[in-house]
């Protein structure tokens, strides 16, 4: 069933007036700022949920489908595309805190089907931190599908030393969600919907929507206008396939926030993907996440963002040893398919999250200048620099 959180009113009901009128007063700031936005990306529909002292509010707009004109509302299904990434890292700290994976250890330790090659010199934390030597962003068509995937790792030639550059990749990524699934026994897809999923209390998020959700399942749109969703592909499952709501991803965020409410192994998973294992450009690499010292500037945040630093190689500093995760950092993830757009950011210091889902690709800039404000009004009623 949906994870239904009390609405704005009702929430502004409970917690007394003075929270009503600063609930009504975000909800200007998130208008002032969405709805121009909608108009000027062609934007058919979009949430934002905020997370403030543990308080939901959400904030909708436009429509889940544009030719049945169903609204958007928290409860919609969207594609969230990277930001599945952070979910296939906890997964793999899962696996650790385990004691089934371990990061230091050659790749072609836990599939025998790349011994021998580069994948002995490849460690599972470089597939972890896109520093395996340039896997690239994409699978090549070719080898875009579950029979091929492997013979393109056993062919792929390094650009780089291992460890030296990072580029960001989704065979990497997948490859790390894809042997840590191994190291557990078990098939991805059953790991994550059977396992870590319902443990981190996600009641709807899905790798595949079942067949009584898809009435929630929003419709993307392309560039064109076209309707879209996303296919089946080499590691997608692992890089890109997440598909959920925004009072569940708000969840995921305050349970990120907040790892010592879970059970150990989940807490020591949580608290793996939230260490620092090297910097670039201002930005502290995790497993998934993506961290900056808070409060940042826009024009940082959106640098660390940009498609300069997803599509270009760039030398790492690593931390040695990895950094414990530190209150008062921003720790954010974008994730795109063609016909969706998703942002996730939060201060565990300050205990407040954003979430931004719309069914149309954007600019991650415009994403990242949404989510700034709201942090910016918080801040300032907050009476805080």
């Amino acid at each position: 069933m949906p994870r239904f959180i009390p609405s704005v009113t009702a929430l502004a009901l409970l917690i007394g007036a003075s929270h009503c009128l600063a609930a009504t007063d975000l909800r200007a700031v998130v208008d002032a700022s969405v709805k121009p936005l909608m108009q000027q990306q062609a934007i058919p529909g979009l949430v934002v949920g905020v997370l403030q002292d543990g308080k939901a509010q959400y904030f909708s707009y436009g429509v889940a489908d544009k030719q049945s004109g169903q609204p958007v509302s928290e409860n919609t299904l969207f594609e969230v595309g990277s930001v599945s990434k952070t979910f296939t890292a906890t997964l793999a700290g899962y696996a650790v805190a385990a004691g089934k994976l371990t990061l230091d250890q050659p790749a072609s330790h836990y599939l025998p089907a790349l011994a021998g090659g580069r994948f002995d010199h490849i460690s599972v934390l470089n597939l972890g931190t896109y520093t395996a030597g340039g896997l690239p962003l994409q699978f090549p068509q070719e080898a875009d599908n579950s029979q091929r995937m492997i013979s393109y790792y056993q062919q792929w030639q390094p650009a780089f030393a291992p460890g030296t550059q990072r580029l960001y990749s989704n065979p990497s990524l997948g490859l790390f969600g894809y042997l840590a699934a191994r190291s557990l026994g078990q098939p991805f897809d059953q790991l994550m919907e059977k396992t870590l999923l319902p443990t981190l209390g996600l009641t709807h998020t899905f790798l595949k929507v079942p067949l009584n959700q898809m009435n929630l399942y929003a419709q993307g749109y392309d560039k064109e206008g076209k309707p879209v969703r996303v296919g089946a592909g080499a590691m997608d499952s692992e890089a890109y396939g997440i598909k959920t709501s925004a009072a569940d991803l708000l969840h995921y965020v305050e349970v990120n926030m907040n790892p010592a409410s879970q059970q150990k192994l989940i807490r020591s998973a949580l608290t793996l993907t939230h260490t620092g294992y090297y910097t670039v450009d201002g930005m502290t690499q995790g497993l998934g996440w993506e961290m900056y010292p808070y409060p940042i500037p826009l024009d940082a945040l959106i640098d660390g963002n940009s498609t300069q630093m997803a599509v270009e190689p760039h030398k790492v500093n690593w931390l040695t040893p990895p950094q414990p995760p530190h209150a008062d950092t921003l720790v954010n993830k974008t994730g795109s398919t063609n016909g969706f757009g998703a942002y996730v950011a939060y201060v565990p210091s300050k205990r407040r999250g954003v979430v931004i889902l719309a069914n149309r690709n954007y600019p991650n800039s415009e994403r990242i200048k949404l989510a700034h404000t709201v942090f910016a009004r918080i801040d300032h009623r907050d009476g805080q620099p």
